[in-house]
């Protein structure tokens, strides 16, 4: 294997912790600020189940990745280096200021300057392209949704009950919530980085017959995401725990619940979906049960304006990463 494509592998796996570090916010925001558990062991317990998620999920994503953004046939070393670049540094910048943005989007975006640098607008993959971006609009709000009918199911279920048995029920019931999130956010985010990886080594002919990912791929994107978890966006899970709304441990359950519903059918759909976009969706959706006022919707029109900019901000360094290897 030629030492730059090892480069680029390392570079790879680099963005894919990047991403468990800035998205492990999305996983334990509810369960840390709830009290639940401790930081230290809330990452530990997101991390574990980010690692084992690729026991319970196919490849779709990975495949949607590899060759549904752009046409497999004009991916080089220099696009992938350029991708990954700009969506490092984008995650980079959004993970400084505290905003919880999309590293799914900055990777697809990255993707698309790269491509358009080289080839036009005839090297993007629309249908792909199309669905992905539907769902920076269809995540949050179906999160936001399935959360307000998770809450108000529970919140009927328990209306009898005493505030303190509540309380002392759904800490528990965090635990497998957060469980399941964790394995939604593992089993979609780190198959974006195993796209990546299996779109070089299929672009550098490593790869024989069709596109597949292999298991090596797999184990080690699900190690590295799992590993970036651990160390943990504390930046963020202040945004995404507190400032968005505040939250009791029964919410928490319902946010994580149905955040996970979410992500669990857009990953069997090979969408790649915005694990930050579903829980904040879902935040606010609980969040409003009890008030509107109770989610602060400056905070959330901040972070949706964030989304926004993601796919052009990252598509632009990726642009402009292309242009300065395509000369060296």
């Amino acid at each position: 294997m030629e030492l730059y494509i090892v480069f680029l592998i390392f570079l790879a796996l680099i963005f894919d912790f990047i991403n468990g570090f800035h998205d492990s916010a999305n996983s334990i925001a509810t369960i840390v600020s709830t009290r639940v558990l401790s930081p230290r062991y809330a990452v530990i317990w997101a991390a574990f189940f980010n690692f084992i998620a690729f026991l319970f999920f196919g490849l779709h994503v990975a495949g949607t990745i590899g060759k549904g953004i752009i046409d497999i046939g004009i991916m080089d070393n220099e696009i992938i280096l350029a991708t990954l670049v700009g969506a490092i540094t984008w995650d980079l910048i959004t993970w400084y200021f505290g905003l919880p943005t999309s590293s799914s989007h900055a990777l697809m975006g990255g993707l698309i300057g790269a491509a358009l640098v080289k080839a036009g607008s005839s090297a993007l993959v629309w249908k792909g392209i199309i669905k992905t971006v539907a769902f920076i609009f269809v995540a949050p709000v179906l999160g936001l949704v399935l959360g307000m009918g998770i809450g108000v199911i529970v919140y009927r279920m328990f209306r009898n009950r005493a505030p303190g048995q509540v309380d002392h029920l759904f800490r528990k019931g965090q635990l497998l919530s957060a469980a399941l999130y964790s394995l939604g956010h593992g089993g979609n985010d780190a198959q974006k980085t195993m796209g990546i990886i299996a779109g070089l080594l299929f672009s550098s002919g490593m790869l024989q017959g069709e596109f597949y990912v292999p298991l090596w791929v797999v184990l080690s994107c699900h190690g590295a995401i799992a590993m970036g978890t651990m160390f943990g966006g504390w930046r963020i899970v202040k945004t995404m725990g507190q400032r968005v709304a505040k939250l009791k441990p029964v919410d928490g359950f319902c946010a994580e619940s149905s955040a996970a519903v979410t992500l669990f059918i857009a990953s069997f759909f090979g969408i790649p979906v915005s694990t930050t976009h579903t829980i904040t969706g879902a935040i606010m959706g609980v969040g409003s049960l009890r008030r509107l006022t109770a989610v602060r919707w400056g905070v959330a029109g901040q972070i949706a304006w964030a989304w926004v900019l993601t796919i052009p901000a990252s598509a632009l360094i990726s642009a402009a990463i292309y242009l300065v290897a395509a000369q060296l």
